[in-house]
């Protein structure tokens, strides 16, 4: 019986990204189809296989998703076909199962992707995909600072 990794993701206007929690994953196998279905398979440490598959919001470029293997975690860059924000990471209107979470540290609203603009290049994938994967909370946090979050004193009356 295969089990599923608990499954990280994030966008911007051009790309999906997704970050599959298994430690010392042994052979990994991704499939990224053109209408937008994305397969995973992979064995754990022990041999137990982990497996799922996302029919994503919108159609996608196979030859522009890239995967990097970490000893801790997967690392997917995936390509939209047409730039733009999905209003979620699915197709289906259903509640996503419960292995698959927003990852708020790589996360980027899009009325803020203009103003980072500056700070990503095209190459930011090279940069996602051969990151260290032993990743902190303040890494992938391109489009929040902290002078733009709003004081909590304030917001609450104090």
């Amino acid at each position: 019986m295969s089990r599923n990794p608990e499954v990280l993701w994030a966008q911007r206007s051009d790309k999906v990204y997704l970050t599959i929690a298994l430690p010392d994953a042994k052979d990994v196998s991704v499939k990224c189809e053109p209408q937008g279905l994305f397969s995973f398979s992979a064995k754990g440490v022990q041999g137990e296989s982990f497996d799922f598959s996302l029919e994503l919001y919108g159609s996608i470029v196979p030859e522009g998703c890239k995967t990097k293997v970490g000893s801790r975690n997967i690392l997917c860059s995936i390509q939209k076909e047409k730039k733009g924000w999905w209003k979620g990471i699915l197709k289906s209107e259903e509640k996503p199962a419960p292995y698959l979470k927003v990852d708020w540290n790589k996360w980027c609203d899009e009325d803020e992707e203009e103003s980072t603009s500056d700070l990503a290049s095209d190459d930011d994938d090279a940069a996602y995909v051969g990151q260290d994967d032993g990743s902190t909370d303040d890494e992938g946090m391109l489009c929040i600072a902290l002078a733009d979050l709003p004081d909590l004193e304030k917001a609450r009356g104090n």
